[in-house]
């Protein structure tokens, strides 16, 4: 790869032993007031191990084009790419337009490797510059839409008219109302004939950013700092490179992720990208912000699309899309894990909530009991509240039922409750009465609400008073791991148990069902506590 003044093509790529697995460029864009301020970022870019730097000097003070793009462009310790974004377009800069096409002009001159000129004013530049550009110097020509994301052929059409200035490289960024309107990009991206950066921007468009690897993007952007990005949506270079593994991302790799709403709270992307690099597994998983259940799994039939983990509040929705659903799944009513079996593309449910909350639940009541003989559950015979009667409601319902509990469901609407207590055999109270419900000492209660979960920290199901009545409680959250709920209910002296011990035994299992390989335990476990 060659850095300095030479220009950065993809070819100077090293592909495969063990290195990267795609040619996509990784580029940084660079903000800042001051030209000192933007080449510390730039050594920060390529400790990170960025591929370029976007320089955005629409945001640098007091910009003087000739001495600051000089020493921006020649002092850099990275291929540049010039943007000078002018506020039509989304940018900073909102002076003179001849004024900013100057600088473009000198930024050219100066030598940097790529320049963006924004679609609206490319034929002007150049008719301007009348054919005379040095031939290592690249132009982006780029269109940015901050509404939506149009149709296919519209994409299409847009392509030809960038390709009909005489651009390098073809730039098209759109905004995600959807996270199916990805698939229009990666369908553009994957047959275009040009050099194309094709992205998606917003939470949901985060995939456009890391699969462009897997459909030929040109380059992607990774902020230097986290929250201090160049567009909605754009991951850190440190989440881009380590926790999403970018440059092992193939044409043939297979994806994964969580299917929720909201989903920016999840740690799984971290437990599974770490699971897969250790076992060499050619998988990623991603953060799906998903909407619609049914449109996500239609867009994304392609037999490369291969298995998810199904989060609030989408569990009931995702077995509506299954083809075959495990039994106990079936029985209660949602799943956790889908997976596409690869002889004939059928979509399997499966539900593993139940097995790593109960397993977790019975491992502290044991440890809190005493022995119990192996062949019983510490559980049976308990009155077992759970709160909550969506699908990890009706899974913490269902396991404790098979174990011989007395199960109690309480809801906020009393309806729900009715309908899953009925089906376990037990008893439906609402979130009301469950304040003054205390027919014995020591029950045991299971919090599988969204209830206290990050950022609404401060929320609890329950009134501190009430937990004096429970002998263990157990809190599906774990994002925090000390919930409110689990810390009161510490305070009132109660066993306490986990949602990463939920988290943790179902992402065991979940792991060995997407690659078919032994789980790596310890590393799992280890990485969920670097991460809570």
């Amino acid at each position: 790869m060659t850095f300095g003044r030479s220009p950065l093509a993809t070819r100077d790529l090293k592909i495969g032993d063990g290195g990267r697995k795609n040619w996509t460029l990784v580029c940084a864009p660079v903000m800042a007031e001051t030209v000192d301020q933007m080449l510390v970022l730039m050594g920060k870019a390529k400790e990170l191990g960025a591929d370029l730097v976007e320089v955005r000097v629409d945001f640098l003070k007091n910009f003087s084009p000739k001495n600051d793009l000089d020493i921006l462009i020649k002092q850099a310790p990275l291929p540049t790419l010039i943007t000078y974004r002018p506020k039509w377009e989304g940018g900073q800069y909102d002076g003179d337009e001849s004024k900013r096409q100057e600088a473009l002009h000198m930024a050219m001159e100066l030598g940097t490797d790529y320049l963006d000129v924004e679609l609206e004013v490319a034929q002007e530049f150049y008719s301007s510059i009348q054919g005379k550009k040095p031939e290592k110097v690249k132009i982006i020509v780029s269109s940015h839409n901050y509404e939506n994301t149009p149709s296919v052929e519209e994409i299409g059409n847009l392509i030809a008219r960038i390709q009909a200035t005489g651009a390098d490289i073809v730039k098209i960024a759109t905004t995600s109302v959807d996270i199916s309107d990805n698939a229009q990009m990666f369908r553009v991206l994957v047959h275009s004939q040009v050099p194309m950066i094709g992205l998606v921007m917003g939470e949901r468009g985060l995939m456009s950013r890391i699969l462009s690897a897997k459909y030929g993007g040109f380059l992607t952007f990774g902020s230097i700092e986290a929250g201090v990005t160049s567009a909605p949506g754009q991951p850190t270079l440190v989440d881009l490179l380590d926790l999403y593994n970018f440059r092992q991302i193939g044409v043939d790799t297979k994806v994964h992720g969580v299917i929720g709403n909201p989903i920016g709270h999840s740690k799984s992307p971290h437990l599974y990208n770490a699971a897969f690099k250790s076992l060499g597994f050619n998988g990623i998983y991603l953060p799906l912000m998903v909407d619609s259940v049914a449109n996500f799994i239609k867009t994304y039939s392609s037999t490369d699309f291969v298995g998810y983990s199904y989060t609030i509040p989408h569990k009931e929705a995702g077995l509506e899309c299954c083809d075959e659903i495990d039994p106990i799944a079936k029985e209660i009513g949602a799943i956790s894990c889908m997976i596409r079996r690869p002889t004939d593309g059928k979509l399997m449910g499966y539900n593993v909530d139940y097995l790593g909350a109960i397993a977790a639940i019975e491992e502290a009541l044991r440890g809190s009991n005493g022995a119990t003989p192996a062949s019983a559950s510490p559980l049976a015979g308990k009155l077992f509240v759970v709160i909550g009667a969506g699908g990890a409601g009706k899974a913490l319902a269902y396991g404790g039922n098979e174990k011989g509990a007395r199960v109690v469901v309480a809801n906020r609407t009393y309806e729900k409750a009715k309908q899953l207590a009925d089906k376990v055999g037990g008893q439906a109270i609402t979130l009301v009465e469950l304040k003054d419900f205390h027919p014995e000492e020591g029950m045991i209660l299971a919090n599988t609400t969204s209830v206290g979960m990050k950022p609404r920290m401060d929320d609890t199901p329950l009134p501190k008073e009430a937990l004096k009545r429970y002998s263990l409680v157990f809190d599906a959250i774990y994002t925090p791991k000390w919930t409110r709920l689990l810390q009161e209910a510490q305070e009132c002296g109660a066993t306490v148990v986990f949602g990463t011990e939920m988290f943790i035994n179902q992402a065991f299992v979940q792991v060995e069902r997407f690659t078919g390989l032994p789980a790596p335990k310890q590393l799992i476990r280890d990485v969920l506590a670097r991460n809570t």
